[in-house]
């Protein structure tokens, strides 16, 4: 993007399934006036007395410019317009381990936070998902006999991963009982001064990363440890430890649930809740199919949080695959009965997160809805907001 003093905020989603397209150009500034604004197919281009703003649109973005229509100008927004919009299909997410031949590889397992290793040279030769939370109650509706699973949990054996909605099942017994390098980073609750496996009481079972104190998991018996999927990186042995800026790689695990789960169950709302079970955010998915593109974010609220610091390092117009949400926060006891009705709707569907990482979700909600266009903040009673693929 080349700018000068005629700098306008530019706002752009692009539907892909829909092939629309909303622009919001912000208000100029005073003396800014008059603007001539020119929508080609690849870029926009805004003229005033000061000077010139030309945004070059992502290759696989192309506008109608003829098809405009829906003309409003918007007090404290700017401009607003609708237009036909042609967009590539965004890439799936795909889990790593969708891919049968990595499965089989030697895995490490780091602490996202800090890049502790966790687990050193794990080979997994099963990674199989977890059945739905109610799978034992639908068992004994179809089953004509007793049922076979009653007070069988599923637990994995050495060289099994088990993946459930948000958390992966990974069997530590061996390191438990005969300690290994392996899981020296780890503090763990269960393990007393004599090597041997003591489980204490519930509430004392978390696992902690030793290095940054970071909650990673849970023990779930003497054998199994449940790792949060938004505080773990699983990559092959051969690789390097991947650094990813924290909000960037909370906005992709939690995208990847939600478009996961509404698939899979036709579920749309989601209640956010910490491993104590306390609801923090009451969650709607509108789409997965939105590009958004903009320019001349503010940044004031980057500043303050450290979470959001990587978003300073883009450019000043950027372009970014997205899921839009409605959102209610539940912190401090709002929203009440709100959660009630939600907590009682079996079409809702629980998404556990550790409490911290809760927190970190609606800080990056509440930014991103500080930064849209005013009009676009609110949906009825709800807060909008996008999180990035």
């Amino acid at each position: 993007m080349a700018a000068t003093a005629a700098e306008t905020r530019m706002f752009l989603e692009v539907r892909r399934q829909l092939q629309s397209a909303l622009l919001i150009l912000g208000e100029p500034k005073e003396g800014c006036m008059p603007m001539d604004i020119s929508i080609m197919p690849s870029s926009l281009q805004m003229k005033t007395p000061e000077g010139c703003t030309e945004i070059q649109l992502p290759a696989e973005v192309r506008l109608v410019p003829s098809s405009c229509r829906g003309l409003q100008f918007v007090t404290g927004d700017g401009l607003h317009l609708r237009l036909q919009a042609q967009a590539e299909l965004g890439t799936k997410l795909i889990s790593m381990f969708n891919q049968s031949s990595q499965a089989r590889e030697c895995c490490t397992f780091y602490c996202q936070s800090c890049g502790e290793v966790i687990i050193k040279d794990r080979k997994l030769l099963r990674v199989l998902p977890l059945p739905s939370e109610n799978w034992e109650a639908l068992v004994g509706e179809w089953c004509c006999h007793p049922d076979p699973f009653a007070n069988k949990p599923l637990h994995p054996q050495e060289n099994d991963c088990f993946i459930g909605d948000s958390f992966f099942l990974v069997n530590l017994r061996t390191s438990l009982w005969q300690p290994r390098p392996e899981l020296s980073p780890v503090e763990m609750c269960c393990v007393s001064s004599d090597n041997h496996c003591k489980l204490e009481p519930k509430a004392n079972t978390k696992v902690i990363c030793k290095r940054c104190k970071v909650m990673l998991g849970e023990t779930v018996s003497s054998e199994t440890t449940k790792f949060y999927m938004t505080e773990i990186i699983i990559q092959s042995s051969e690789r390097s430890f991947p650094i990813i800026p924290r909000s960037r790689f909370v906005q992709s695990v939690i995208t990847q649930c939600l478009v996961q789960l509404s698939s899979a169950r036709s579920t749309f709302r989601f209640r956010i809740q910490g491993q104590d079970d306390k609801v923090y955010i009451l969650l709607w998915l509108l789409n997965s199919d939105s590009l958004v593109i903009e320019s001349l974010r503010n940044s004031k609220y980057i500043k303050k949080f450290p979470l959001l610091e990587d978003t300073l390092k883009a450019d000043s117009s950027s372009a970014w695959s997205a899921i839009k949400v409605l959102y209610q926060p539940c912190i401090k006891s709002r929203n009440e009965k709100l959660v009630s009705l939600w907590e009682s709707d079996i079409s809702v569907h629980p998404l556990t997160l550790p409490s911290a990482t809760c927190l970190e979700l609606l800080l990056i909600l509440s930014r991103s809805n500080a930064n849209l266009p005013s009009s676009l903040r609110h949906m009825n009673s709800f807060q909008v907001a996008f999180l990035k693929m």
